[in-house]
């Protein structure tokens, strides 16, 4: 069967719901196909389990775009509660309240250490590293490489299955911009004097150091379904079960042929004025026909995968942190989600406790391929070694794999993302790329709907009126309102370049 829409979205998670929900409230004519049969929100959606609510990773609530903060009251308007922000490190049998607490690191580290620590970073900002290129290059600039090891190279690995040297400098400038050593032991010292940290007039939060979140009351999943229920209301569709497995472009009229696969097999084609794809650029660019040149730079691209084994147990004793932090070499686990502290009614009874001990793989390696007993086994074992539960107190577990969960930047992924954008900006002008996976951008969900936002604009505008690569992780531009975004870009603005 054929269908035709003006807009079709590739993937029903936050790039791909945002996007679908503005141009349905424009009146505009838009589908979005989603390839999971169940449940839309993608990485933000939440797992329910025997009553039980999870989300894929923690998503807080917080963002410096007040566009965005709006569209989150608009579409979910009584159901946020507010959260304290409590996470801390686990190192070598010891907890390191993050961000640090001077006086706490100093007795858990030792006198000796943390003189060491100290000097190692005096040493660093003395002598940096020109133009760092590696992740490990760029974090010894910032916090001296005695840090580094301790704090930032075994849960980097963990996380990214790789050495820290094979990581791009780009990650690390991104996920902990404007956080230096410096800054962590004034914000340390207040922290431990029991006061809260001011930030200056002017002066940007750094993320990492956020005192509260908000956050939907049972899970992040809330914010997507009630999104996809208003762009049915508006008289868009969203569509499940959907695999998007073809496209192709006729440059004479203008129009989009998708083929998609479902479930049971069966086939269904649709035509569209304008694709916007949040899929992974790998899988898109393999889907397109005729191949692009640039299949071998899609190719090339790389994700890391993640899985999530909720234990659900007897609470001999809550703890308060949203998320630990992992950095023990001696155990798999990378972190620990505790959903009672996200919300209360993630968990249903007080007398239970629920923990997601998240491990990060590649699809097709030992633990995903594991089954979920033995995933089981190791996830009591090492929360057991932790201490934060009893292995016999678990009574119940869940097992949820996560597929490209995040895209990885190896040392030369940007020259890889940047053919691949010049080709496809330049032979399909109405195709629009949002969202983490979309753009090969490791973001956060208020960056992922910053990009939709400001494609539609563009699609409603009839031209590019917005580069939407040019959005940083912190979309700080939005403060004056999306439509003001292009004129504050600025010299921000990442041109491809040609690789010979």
């Amino acid at each position: 069967m054929s269908y035709h829409t003006e807009t079709l979205v590739i993937g029903a998670g936050p790039a791909g719901l945002t996007a679908g929900y503005l141009l349905s409230k424009h009146g505009r004519d838009v589908l979005v196909l989603e390839r999971d049969p169940h449940q839309v929100g993608g990485i933000s959606r939440t797992v329910s389990h025997n009553g039980y609510l999870f989300d894929i990773g923690g998503h807080r609530f917080f963002s410096k775009a007040k566009a965005v903060v709006d569209l989150w009251d608009e579409i979910l308007p009584d159901d946020f509660i507010e959260r304290p922000r409590l996470s801390r490190i686990y190192y070598k049998g010891k907890y390191y309240a993050y961000p640090l607490k001077a006086f706490e690191a100093l007795r858990n580290l030792g006198l000796l250490q943390s003189a060491a620590c100290v000097a190692s970073y005096l040493y660093a900002r003395a002598r940096p590293i020109r133009e760092p290129r590696s992740f490990h290059e760029w974090v010894r600039n910032q916090f001296g490489e005695r840090l580094f090891s301790i704090f930032f190279k075994t849960y980097t690995e963990k996380v990214w299955g790789m050495s820290c040297d094979a990581i791009s400098a780009d990650w690390a400038a991104q996920r902990i911009k404007g956080l230096d050593l410096g800054a962590a032991i004034r914000d340390a010292l207040i922290r431990s004097l029991g006061l809260k940290p001011r930030a200056k007039p002017g002066e940007p939060v750094i993320k990492t150091l956020i005192e509260s979140f908000r956050y939907p009351r049972r899970g992040p999943g809330m914010m997507w379904e009630a999104a996809a229920a208003k762009i049915a209301a508006q008289g868009g569709r969203v569509l499940l079960d959907r695999g998007v497995d073809g496209l192709s472009y006729d440059a004479a009229t203008g129009v989009w042929t998708v083929s998609v696969q479902r479930g049971d097999g069966s086939r269904e084609t649709y035509t569209a004025r304008h694709a916007i794809s949040s899929a992974p650029v790998r899988e898109l660019v393999e889907a397109i026909k005729p191949r692009p040149m640039s299949t071998f730079q899609a190719r090339a691209l790389q994700y890391r995968d993640f899985l999530t084994v909720a234990l659900i147990a007897r609470s001999r004793a809550d703890f308060p942190d949203n998320w630990i932090y992992i950095h023990d070499p001696s155990v798999l686990v990378g972190r620990v989600q505790n959903f009672r502290s996200w919300s209360p009614e993630m968990v249903p009874d007080a007398d239970h406790t629920c923990l997601g001990l998240e491990y990060f793989c590649f699809e097709g390696d030992g633990l995903w391929t594991s089954s979920d007993a033995d995933l089981v086994a190791l996830a009591k074992r090492e929360i057991g070694k932790i201490g934060l539960i009893a292995p016999e107190d678990v009574v119940d577990a869940c097992v949820v794999r996560q597929p490209k969960a995040y895209p990885v930047y190896d040392e030369d992924y940007r020259q890889n993302v940047a053919m691949v954008r010049l080709e496809l900006e330049r032979d399909f002008p109405t195709l629009h790329l949002v969202g983490r996976n979309g753009m090969h951008k490791y973001n956060n969900q208020d960056h992922a709907m910053m990009t939709a936002m400001l494609t539609v604009e563009n699609i409603l505008a009839g031209h590019r009126r917005h580069d939407i690569w040019s959005v940083n992780e912190d979309a700080e531009y939005t403060e004056a309102g999306v439509s003001g975004a292009e004129e504050a870009l600025g010299s921000e603005r990442l041109v491809p370049r040609r690789v010979a």
